[in-house]
């Protein structure tokens, strides 16, 4: 008998030899050579409005699904698809389904089902990032069964959840400087983070197929692999590629060909490559889709619930979808979406940035003036427990319609078990703007501290972040601003929660 890790490496590399040199581009258990502990638990599939389909459920079980509408909220700014509604029917019981944007599965009957991706994302975005010819993409789950394998996965970085920005799954991108056509819809994970201090890791077990510009042959063609030099790519059993980019450092021992267990280091978050000057980890899981196509492989519910199955937060806010409008449109903030392990959430509080307060899961506003704007939510669980979250919402000046506002991203480290008397560092960076400084507030009535980042002139600068430290005296959860204007006024500003233990 094999022990299972010989198991796990040699059902890996027979996998890497069928996959690659005969072009199969079916799931691992497809193969009988193949040992389905490694299958993937999700089925996908592909319909257009009023098709139907009978999906096959990983533990054998089948359920009727039929795609009966589709509809897209786009911006009247960039024409942005900014909200996608599905409605499908499972077993006869119709469900409505957001695409993306920080929605994790619902269960129906006897399944857990997502939509990761529909068409209006291909019109005015990059249709190889998804590989979808037709109107929807439903993933399914039996209805108790965990989204991936339990101890097949891990959360990529080594830091607390919402530590600081992220871009998830279709979400566009409203960044840069110029106003441009074509959209960034997000296909995979941005995690912001501390440049130069934040261990990123190995998700899964897996071969090492490209680091830096090094790929193994059986993986440059007809595979995702684009190599470049702050890039790591690994494949799992799953038949699955995962992404690893922007990396400030390459751990010297990942090369390719090497087999690398999950918890190792792949290197250090930076703001390598096409970043965009902003420190962040861009996470991304490439499968073969329904259509026999490359395509990202929606990654947000796999890393919530790695995150929760390691960390076992009690309370989590969640009010992270970015809003892109002009001065007095009505913007909905939802804080629906946190997370409370007994589902015991008893309170949604919201504080605003001109110092007014409202209460409820969701609420609208109207922004008179252009900036960005951070709010601030809290949630409270009937034991107590509080956490919070930030709403970003940026508001286009209407004289200038062709170019983005002013933006600030912050981070901090670390993140995690921060204690009374230990230092933390703070990193800031401006962008769209050279004027004036960085002023940070941490929260804890200690006076304020200015710093000046370079207003990301040069994105790849190696200094382009303003760095200060700061120590807390006693334990606590603290809401820090950092803010800076451009000199017509146009504010941009962040936020950070820092957690402080005893």
């Amino acid at each position: 008998m094999l022990n299972s890790s010989l198991r796990y490496k040699c059902c890996l590399l027979l996998f890497t030899v069928i996959c690659f040199h005969t072009q199969v581009a079916t799931l691992p258990a497809a193969d009988p050579e193949i040992d389905p502990e490694f299958a993937p638990i999700v089925r996908v599939v592909d319909l257009n409005v009023g098709e139907s389909t009978t999906v096959t459920l990983s533990n054998g079980e089948q359920v009727q699904v039929k795609l009966l509408d589709l509809k897209e909220t786009r911006d009247p700014i960039r024409n942005a698809v900014r909200s996608a509604i599905v409605t499908v029917e499972v077993d006869g019981k119709p469900i409505k389904l957001e695409s993306g944007m920080y929605n994790l599965p619902q269960t129906i009957g006897k399944v857990q089902i997502d939509c990761s991706i529909t068409s209006g994302y291909n019109s005015n975005g990059t249709p190889s990032f998804w590989g979808l010819d037709k109107d929807a993409r439903l993933r399914f789950w039996p209805k108790d069964s965990p989204l991936i394998k339990p101890g097949s996965f891990i959360y990529p970085v080594e830091q607390r959840w919402f530590a600081t920005r992220t871009w998830y799954d279709n979400e566009p991108v409203d960044g840069g400087h110029e106003i441009l056509p074509k959209i960034y819809y997000h296909s995979g994970l941005d995690i912001g983070g501390a440049e130069k201090l934040t261990r990123v890791i190995a998700a899964t077990d897996g071969i090492v197929v490209s680091a830096g510009d090094q790929v193994l042959d059986a993986h440059k063609k007809d595979t995702p692999v684009a190599p470049r030099y702050d890039v790591v790519y690994l494949l799992d059993t799953r038949g699955w590629y995962y992404r690893y980019s922007h990396l400030h450092q390459i751990n010297d021992r990942i090369k390719p060909g090497r087999i690398i267990k999950q918890g190792e280091e792949i290197g250090i978050l930076g703001k390598k490559g096409a970043s965009g000057g902003w420190s962040h980890l861009h996470f991304e899981i490439k499968s073969r889709q329904p259509s026999g196509k490359w395509g990202t492989q929606a990654g947000y519910p796999f890393i919530w619930e790695a995150y929760r199955n390691q960390y076992e937060p009690r309370l989590v806010a969640n009010t992270r979808r970015k809003h892109f409008i002009l001065p007095n449109e009505t913007v909905t903030l939802r804080g629906d979406q946190s997370y409370s392990a007994d589902d015991s959430i008893v309170k949604y509080e919201w504080t605003f940035s001109d110092g007014s307060t409202a209460r409820g899961p969701v609420v609208k506003r109207k922004y008179p003036s252009p900036g960005i704007y951070s709010e601030v939510l809290k949630v409270t669980d009937k034991a107590g427990n509080v956490d919070y979250d930030f709403a970003e919402v940026q508001v286009l000046d209407p004289a200038d319609r062709e170019h983005y506002v002013p933006r600030i991203h912050a981070s901090y480290w670390p993140s995690l078990q921060n204690k009374v008397g230990e230092p933390i560092t703070f990193k800031v960076r401006s962008f769209n703007n050279t004027f004036g400084e960085e002023t940070w507030d941490f929260g804890d009535g200690s006076p304020t501290v200015s710093v000046k980042s370079d207003g990301n002139v040069k994105p790849l600068n190696e200094d382009g972040y303003a760095i200060t430290k700061h120590t807390y005296q006693k334990p606590g959860d603290y809401l820090v601003k950092v803010e800076r204007s451009r000199e017509d006024g146009v504010k941009a500003e962040t936020r950070l929660h820092v957690r402080v233990e005893p």
